[in-house]
């Protein structure tokens, strides 16, 4: 039987989406390491695009070829239209497609997050990216994932 046409390859079971400035260095690449040696097939995306391919395409395709995504919510997350756009994506897969979402708070208070308060306190800027719209299905993106049931990380749970 032919599998459905909306149905997305996994080829992952995780797409991890984090601030790179933040963790990508530290937390993350500790993350990242405990995932693949538990043999979890995990995307970021400093492992997972070749150079000179276009970042948003395979971004989003990792995005739906992901089981779910693990979103590491760091102090510099949402001033990254990337990472909002990122975590928008995730979102409506959550949504859509049953995709599950695990937040991780990083030197941040979910409620900061949930309320858009300190770093999370997004808005409408000159430019092109920081749109009215834009700012808004961000602001309830990061309200809809603190929601989610999540972690509070002060860093040193993936070290050995």
């Amino acid at each position: 039987m032919a599998a459905s046409s909306s149905a997305a390859v996994k080829n992952y079971d995780i797409f991890l989406s984090f601030r790179g400035e933040d963790t990508r260095n530290s937390f993350t690449d500790h993350l990242y390491k405990k995932l693949m040696d538990a043999e979890i097939n995990t995307f970021r995306d400093n492992e997972g695009i070749n150079i000179g391919e276009e970042l948003n395409t395979k971004i989003s395709r990792a995005i739906k070829e992901s089981k779910g995504s693990i979103v590491v919510l760091s102090p510099n997350y949402a001033t990254s239209t990337w990472c909002l756009d990122e975590l928008w994506l995730i979102l409506q897969q959550r949504r859509d497609c049953g995709h599950f979402v695990i937040p991780i708070f990083y030197h941040v208070d979910p409620f900061d997050v949930r309320k858009q308060n300190k770093a999370f306190n997004i808005q409408v800027k000159v430019s092109s990216r920081w749109t009215q719209e834009n700012v808004n299905k961000w602001k309830a993106a990061l309200t809809e994932v603190a929601d989610l049931k999540g972690s509070d990380i002060l860093g040193s749970m993936f070290y050995d």
